[in-house]
């Protein structure tokens, strides 16, 4: 197999809150932290795929003064602990902490890296050598699809968090190359479609 055949030339780019964790507003504590029960095993369908998991969120709290980049770094540790009790692992976090409405100096910006700007995605293009061509986006809004679209990888909604409500409003020029119930059924999708 030549390198461009690869499986870890692929990634599977995760939304945290709704598709990985279920979504409670602004995640401000890790004892809030809340796995939907086939997380773990998803991601770890993933990993014995060969494929790269890598979650990108768009973390506006920090922007507008609600929790830090330490707050966050330590949720994706927590998270990390969890998946890998459950005999997985999460390749790399890349989180957006801007917001063009923040009231934090530094942060209160527009910028490439909150989604669907492709940002987040660049820099694990960058850091791990993956081919968004060869990858999926999966979240529980449209503007993950958007960003699938952005970088030429496949976008799958899923139902979860706000999937259901992102469904009932479609926007204009932007469709999912698959709707899944949850996670796992996102997975099995993209296992099916390599």
């Amino acid at each position: 197999m030549s390198r461009h055949d690869s499986p870890r030339d692929r990634a599977v780019f995760l939304d945290r809150d709704g598709t990985l964790i279920e979504d409670i507003g602004y995640l401000d504590r890790v004892d809030r932290v809340e796995m939907f029960p086939w997380s773990i095993d998803a991601v770890r369908l993933l990993n014995r795929a060969g494929l790269r998991v890598v979650v990108t969120t768009n973390q506006s709290g920090i922007a507008r003064g609600f929790f830090t980049e330490a707050i966050v770094e330590e949720v994706h540790r927590h998270i990390s602990s969890l998946v890998a009790r459950g005999g997985a692992h999460i390749d790399a976090y890349y989180y957006c902490p801007h917001h063009p409405e923040g009231k934090v100096d530094g942060y209160a910006r527009r910028c490439e890296c909150r989604k669907p700007g492709r940002g987040l995605v660049d820099r694990a293009v960058s850091d791990l050598g993956v081919d968004p061509s060869r990858s999926f986006v999966v979240g529980d809004r449209w503007l993950d699809v958007q960003l699938a679209h952005a970088v030429g990888a496949r976008g799958v909604l899923v139902r979860t968090g706000y999937g259901q409500i992102e469904e009932a409003q479609p926007v204009p020029n932007v469709t999912a190359d698959a709707v899944a119930d949850n996670l796992m059924a996102a997975i099995g999708w993209i296992l099916r479609n390599l």
